[in-house]
């Protein structure tokens, strides 16, 4: 018969073309045979040495997944059922101290390894523990991501079934300091506005412009889930995880999700819209995380708990039930779903239980799987089986709700209440120790029957996406694809159309180039950071100065200058001080959103959720209790520029990650500039006129801090708002140009 493929040698591995069909990726000196059947090539991954349904690509990703998840073994079901914990590559710096990873025993600076090279750890987990979805982290560059991702893919395809690894990645597109994991995301990927930032643009097809050049560049570097987007609706101003979501309106949230995961999951030309340039899409947090009690995050136990004072909890489900669940593509849902950490408290309608949504049967099985229909991959936040820390505010396992229970029994809750995978754990025992005990409790008959309906679900994404025809890369395609100079203009485009002006007295704006401005540094009292590890006090010099050197004439005199650019950022607080609690308090503060000392004289008598094994009291409530921002000398900074500049220009450019209080700054100032985390050129472009702003708040900024006490956990645009010295309110959907206020159709279609 007649070959109907042919074979080109690349890089670490061989690629095989069929004619009308794959291309078929395999790994130099591979265990791998070729099996020709009608002439076409494909991959004996298992060995058998005849064809196999789920290694024939001419069959449906359906029945493929569904041939292979009854062939498994257990054990090699309980490893697709793990999702690493974040990986470094290489595993190298001051965070791999934190993350780990060793080469032959040896720390990766004394090991001589190149930097591409697995760790003892990543070897281990993909052979030992069967391990195949893996978190990556940091990527040292482009090249790095290639060669790491071609090894992994080859380890893989030697091990069991030859399964590949299905990488993902949390959000890294983000331009500013709110990324998450910024500082070591190495490769030159293209920089774009973050979740609030894309929604100030008010115009869903730019976040479709970027699910598609996103996807494009994650796939280049090996990347094919993606930890986003992030759609729970920002009901409270005070969350720390505010800036990563499309804000607080319904219908815009629901609009962004779906361009969002049109984007990155569509493959063009395909039947089903899946396909080799698809990027699964893990949508999050079910039920949505945003209503957590006074703004306080469950990524730590003093935040475990998410209330619905207004009774708004269904209307928190619309961005899952009419956006990830309803696309217009033919992807037609996003392919998994991560539940938060929180409680949501008094939810359960079914079984009464306050426990960790991942843990919550009626959320999970109930209520997404048969009342919503949702079949698709449900994968918990990472560390929920894990042990809690000794404190309230130490970042350690967030098992809310279960903490009794041991690592084992917390795998069998969740898998109980209907999830599939397990983030952040490598290690299969747990798992294998929760099928015994299902086996024991509902018999082997059934429980072999729940492991393999997880196995399809997780083998379908990873087949939807190619990779079991070809996971390999190729270097130069890959280097021509990430930070292409077509992506990095349409991420500096998003940065800029998110840029929001909010004042602009006697049109100061825009400045002349040339002019000479002074920018001052910046001085931040110590915090307890994401990783709840005290900061210290800190100088900033602003990451824009050097860049405005380009622009203006920088002095260091303020009294020679022109201008003043106070480049500022909303109030730093976190919700839990350690020291109230060692002086006989119950540790909890108030969230704060202004930079003042604050005292919550209007809080709760009582909190509305508490209980907890390190509290002797279920009451978190902090009425009377005072707190301060630890940038509260950013208002001192406006303050005493106002002075030395006497009726010279002073602006304000804040890098807004919450919502916050402006009336103490805002009279002290000729223009504010409101950014989200963009990169000082797009900033500079607006002040110096290049670009006319265009950015709308898609958020409320609240009057006072009283109006933010007040206001619910769970209902969309409860907020009094400020209105400025010009008499311009700051509500949602207001913003200016350099023209006066801007009412266009954006701002008649979403509407409050």
């Amino acid at each position: 018969m007649e070959q109907k493929w042919t074979e080109k040698k690349e890089d670490g591995y061989r690629l095989l073309q069929n004619e009308n069909g794959p291309e078929l990726g395999i790994s130099e000196g591979s265990r791998v045979k070729i099996l020709v059947v009608d002439g076409y090539a494909f991959k004996d991954l298992a060995g058998a040495g005849e064809l196999l349904p789920y290694e024939d690509w001419r069959l449906s990703y359906e029945k493929r997944a569904k041939d292979l998840a009854e062939r498994l073994e257990i054990e090699d079901i309980a490893g697709l059922m793990l999702y690493s914990a974040h990986q470094l590559i290489p595993a190298k710096g001051k965070l791999a101290e934190t993350f780990g990873g060793t080469y032959e025993g040896k720390r990766y600076e004394e090991s001589g390894a190149k930097p591409w090279e697995l760790t003892d750890q990543q070897k281990e987990f993909v052979q030992k523990d069967k391990v195949r979805h893996v978190l990556i982290m940091g990527l040292e560059s482009t090249e790095v991501a290639v060669r790491w991702n071609n090894n992994l893919q080859a380890l893989a395809e030697n091990t069991g079934f030859g399964i590949p690894v299905n990488n993902s990645s949390d959000p890294r597109h983000s331009a500013g300091s709110t990324a998450e994991y910024m500082g070591v995301t190495g490769e030159p990927i293209s920089k774009w506005a973050n979740g609030i930032g894309l929604s100030a643009s008010f115009d869903p097809e730019l976040v479709k412009a970027f699910g598609e050049a996103g996807s494009a560049e994650y796939r280049a570097l090996g990347i094919t889930t993606a930890l986003s987007p992030q759609i729970d609706l920002a009901t409270e101003p005070r969350w720390m995880r505010f800036a990563d979501t499309f804000g607080e309106h319904t219908q815009m949230t629901i609009d962004m999700t779906k361009a969002y995961c049109d984007g990155f999951q569509t493959t063009e030309g395909t039947a089903d819209g899946w396909g080799k340039d698809s990027v699964n899409t893990m949508v999050k947090h079910f039920p949505g995380g945003g209503p957590c009690e006074g703004g306080r995050d469950a990524h730590y136990a003093y935040g475990k708990y998410a209330v619905y004072p207004g009774e708004n909890f269904a209307e928190h489900l619309r961005p899952f039930t009419e956006g990830a669940f309803s696309l217009g593509g033919k992807t037609k849902k996003a392919s998994a779903v991560m539940p938060y950490y929180t409680i949501s408290y008094e939810r359960d309608q079914k079984y009464g239980e306050n426990v960790g949504n991942s843990f919550n049967k009626y959320l999970i099985q109930d209520l997404l799987r048969e009342e919503l229909g949702y079949d698709g991959v449900v994968c918990t936040d990472w560390g929920i089986t894990h042990d809690t820390g000794k404190t309230e505010e130490e970042f350690a396992g967030k098992c809310w709700g279960v903490e009794h229970l041991t690592e084992a029994e917390r795998h069998l809750k969740a898998l109980e209440a209907g999830v599939d995978q397990f983030g952040g754990n490598n290690d299969v025992k747990p798992v294998m120790e929760a099928y015994g005990m299902a086996c024991e409790k509902y018999g082997k008959e059934a429980t072999d029957a729940r492991f393999r309906r997880s196995a399809y679900r997780l083998l379908l994404n990873i087949f939807r996406t190619g990779l079991f025809e070809n996971p390999y890369l190729n270097l130069k395609s890959s280097l021509s694809i990430v930070g292409c100079e077509t992506f990095k203009e349409k991420g500096f485009e998003s940065q800029l159309r998110s840029v929001t002006m909010v004042k602009n007295r006697e049109h100061v704006l825009p400045l002349k180039k040339g002019i000479k401005v002074y920018i001052p540094k910046r001085h931040i009292r110590s915090y307890l950071n994401f990783m709840s590890m005290p900061t210290g006090d800190q100088t900033v010099t602003p990451m824009a100065k050097q860049a405005a050197a380009s622009y203006f004439h920088i002095t260091e005199d303020p009294r020679e200058a022109d201008a003043a650019l106070c480049f500022i950022e909303s109030p730093i607080s976190v919700g839990y001080d350690p020291k109230d609690r060692e002086d006989g308090g119950n540790g909890y503060v108030p969230v704060v959103l202004q930079y003042r000392p604050y005292e919550a004289k209007t809080a709760r008598e009582i909190s509305i959720a508490g209980g907890d094994p390190l509290e002797a009291s279920k009451d978190r409530g902090y009425k009377g209790k005072w707190n301060t921002a630890a940038n509260e000398e950013d208002l001192d900074l406006i303050l005493n520029m106002r002075k030395e500049m006497g009726e010279k220009p002073v602006i304000a450019i804040v890098t807004l990650k919450n919502p916050m209080v402006m009336a103490e700054f805002e009279p002290y100032t000729d223009a504010i500039l409101v950014e989200y985390g963009v990169t000082p050129a797009a900033v500079l472009d607006v002040l110096t006129g290049a670009f006319d702003p265009e950015g709308l708040l898609p958020i409320q900024i609240p009057k006072d801090m009283e109006t933010v006490e007040q206001q619910k956990e769970d209902v969309a645009f409860d907020m009094e708002c400020y209105e400025d010295s010009e008499g311009h309110t700051y509500d949602f959907g207001y913003g200016m140009n350099f023209g006066g206020v801007i009412r266009d159709e954006r701002t008649k279609k979403y509407v409050k």
